[in-house]
């Protein structure tokens, strides 16, 4: 299919973000489209796992901004590399501040897809603007959850912060930044240390190999992050805040990233909920790209969106 983004530029407060606009085949000007806001995975560039879902959506009629998280990417921001839940959530607030300036989108008619973390952004997001009518999600992972959930023990969680705020005691004494891999670089350095997990394993088959590596992302995390990652819980108040209709799509494969048991979480807890979808057979990372799993998750999230922004 081919597919040419319009590359759009918006500002978060002060820092530069990158976007690249994706829209419907015949595009006029002169309509008014639905759109929806896309929100990444962690580490994840907007030419990667958001470029394929839309460059989907938009051949079905929306219009799909998609954009590099501020300090990442080819967004602005200082210091590098940094995953900042608050941040990120404001991202994407600014992303409909920049689609409601465009004359070809119906303000009214704005819907939430999240993937991965980018799900967990989502959910905060929607729960505190109401501008978004409607929210999808793919595979979301509340991170915090996961982060917490990952370490070998509330000790290792304790551990982890009191390394962090060594870490900023020493940089702001003048010590390099730290920073550290999301993943090994490459599947070599894998087999070395020993990784087995199958999840780990596919997320560095995507993200470290031709079959979705970016020159824009840089596989690596600000360390002091690691903080701002374990304090956030992006579905807190979901409950009481989420209203818009909302539409979960998981792998029907459960591993060790636990968006499958996030995305039950989320559908439990959403109030307007719609439709919980999980893939047959398909892992959290088999949903970033592979044909057969994308258009499953494109067949349950299309009608979604159109029933919910598209007619409105």
């Amino acid at each position: 299919m081919s597919d040419n983004p319009r590359s759009v530029s918006f500002r978060n407060g002060d820092i530069d973000i990158a976007g690249a606009l994706h829209l419907p085949p015949g595009f006029d000007v002169q309509r008014r489209y639905p759109a929806l806001v896309i929100a990444t995975p962690g580490s994840s560039v907007k030419e990667q796992i958001g470029a394929v879902y839309g460059r989907e959506l938009a051949a079905r009629g929306f219009v799909a901004l998609v954009f590099d998280p501020a300090y990442q990417g080819q967004s602005g921001g200082l210091p590098r590399d940094r995953e900042d839940p608050a941040t990120r959530i404001e991202d994407i607030r600014c992303a409909a501040d920049h689609l409601v300036t465009l004359p070809f989108v119906a303000e009214d008619r704005i819907g939430l897809l999240g993937i991965c973390a980018g799900g967990g952004y989502a959910v905060s997001a929607a729960m505190i603007d109401r501008r978004f009518k409607a929210l999808g999600t793919v595979v979301a992972s509340n991170i915090g959850r996961a982060f917490r959930q990952n370490e070998a023990s509330p000790d290792a969680v304790d551990e982890m912060l009191e390394a962090v705020a060594r870490q900023r005691t020493a940089e702001a004494r003048g010590a390099a930044q730290r920073r550290d891999n999301w993943l090994p670089d490459t599947p070599e350095d894998a087999a070395a240390a020993g990784i087995t997990d199958r999840d780990m394993l596919d997320a560095i088959d995507f993200y470290r190999t031709p079959r979705g590596r970016s020159p824009h992302s840089t596989n690596r995390l600000h360390f002091e992050s690691m903080s701002r990652i374990l304090g956030f819980d992006g579905f807190h108040l979901a409950e009481q805040l989420l209203v818009q209709p909302v539409l979960v799509v998981v792998g029907g494969r459960p591993g060790t990233t636990f968006s499958y048991a996030d995305g039950k979480r989320l559908y439990e807890q959403a109030r307007n909920r719609q439709g919980f979808v999980a893939v047959e057979g398909a892992g959290h990372y088999d949903l970033y790209d592979k044909r057969e799993y994308v258009d499953q998750a494109i067949e349950a999230l299309c009608p979604f969106f159109k029933t919910q922004i598209a007619a409105a």
